[in-house]
């Protein structure tokens, strides 16, 4: 094949038409067509071409139900789920591991799990697997790499290390499944509903990073990964039980806890962690009360209470609802931070700053907490 006038190489010189020129010649003898290379090069993907392959289906949702026992909608359902396209009817998008899982979902449905639950764990799983295999495939990539290099590196690594990753994804879902079991609580209602409460009471917590959004547009793109990846980092390890990190959203972290007290001393560690660490100045929010809990997240008043408090608090400072600094109690040493009206929230609330207690004596920080107190004349 004359790859130059196939209109293969245009543009390239040097090192890189040579490592063209091998990746092509490669492919070819793998079976890749003149059509299928001139569509990679038209994209710009020819070094991920030999990856593809590796990953590849070989079966049709059709041919998954024969092996499985699952309907293929329901197959072709639970891939659209999982934040993937949407296979045609002769198209081999399902590999022996896709055969593998729906057996697997099968199980779960001889066993009385509904396909509501089962719809509801697949979206979970699919959000948490495409952030998982973006980050995995950015760190393949090393500087001044060639096509060919890239080709060469990604597809072995994935032979090697995609059956590798398995035990790990399984002995992380048992570590936090265990955790989670180890804080359930499980009431009476909930076994004879044979349904989890939906809704729960709940200390929240956001913690974000202030002046992100101009931050964005002083930074190099890898710099303000490497910020964010550092403050995710810090977010986990504050995450102690009965705390827990539900999850980051950029420069946001979100925790929760049905303990106020130390969702409270999380957020003051985090909020130190992350001057120690030089990052730019945190800020936190806390409120207590009904949440909803549906697919891993959590949802109501408190979370958008929460939320609110932290886009008014101050850089460095930890600012608490009503709920939180009374059921916080004398843990903390505490100011009153006024009343303030919150977008969405209706009436003024009265917020506190919390920090650590100091060698102040007892007989005035009560005397201090008195005054900062709010009138109830504030209140009208």
């Amino acid at each position: 094949m004359d790859f130059e006038a196939a209109g293969l190489l245009d543009g390239l010189d040097g090192h890189e038409r040579a490592a063209r020129v091998a990746l092509l010649e490669r492919l070819i003898s793998e079976g890749f067509s003149e059509q299928e290379l001139k569509a990679a090069v038209a994209e710009d993907r020819l070094a991920l071409v030999p990856l593809e392959r590796v990953l590849g289906g070989k079966y049709t949702a059709a041919e998954v139900e024969e092996r499985s026992g699952v309907p293929a909608s329901l197959v072709i359902r639970i891939r659209r789920l999982q934040g993937l396209p949407e296979p045609g009817a002769e198209e081999r998008a399902f590999s022996d591991e896709d055969i593998a899982a729906a057996k697997s979902t099968r199980l779960f449905l001889d066993a009385g799990l509904d396909e509501d639950a089962i719809v509801t764990i697949t979206r979970v799983l699919g959000e948490a697997m495409s952030r998982l295999a973006a980050t995995t495939a950015a760190a393949f990539l090393e500087p001044g790499d060639s096509e060919d290099d890239v080709a060469r590196r990604w597809a072995a690594l994935a032979e090697k290390l995609v059956p590798a990753l398995s035990p790990v994804l399984l002995a992380t879902f048992k570590a936090h499944l265990r955790e989670q079991v180890r804080r359930a609580v499980l009431s009476r209602a909930e076994r004879e509903s044979g349904r989890l409460a939906v809704e729960q009471e709940q200390a929240v917590c956001f913690v974000d990073l202030v002046g992100f959004t101009r931050l964005g547009g002083e930074l190099e793109a890898q710099e303000l990964g490497g910020v964010v990846g550092t403050f995710s980092e810090l977010a986990a390890d504050v995450a102690e039980g009965p705390v827990r990190l539900v999850k980051t959203i950029g420069d946001a972290a979100m925790l929760v806890s049905r303990a106020p007290g130390p969702l409270v001393e999380a957020a003051l560690r985090l909020v130190d962690a992350a001057q120690e660490a030089d990052l730019p100045a945190t800020r936190a929010g806390v409120a207590c009360g009904l949440t909803t809990f549906r697919a891993g997240d959590f949802y109501g008043h408190a979370v958008n209470l929460a939320s609110r408090i932290t886009g008014i608090a101050r850089p460095g400072s930890v600012l608490c609802d009503q709920s939180a600094h009374d059921a916080a109690g004398e843990a903390f040493d505490w100011s009153f931070a006024g009343r303030h009206r919150l977008k969405g929230i209706g009436d003024a609330v009265p917020l506190y700053r919390a920090r650590r207690l100091s060698d102040e004596p007892a007989d005035a920080r009560s005397r201090r907490r008195t005054a900062d107190r709010p009138r109830r004349r504030a209140a009208s």
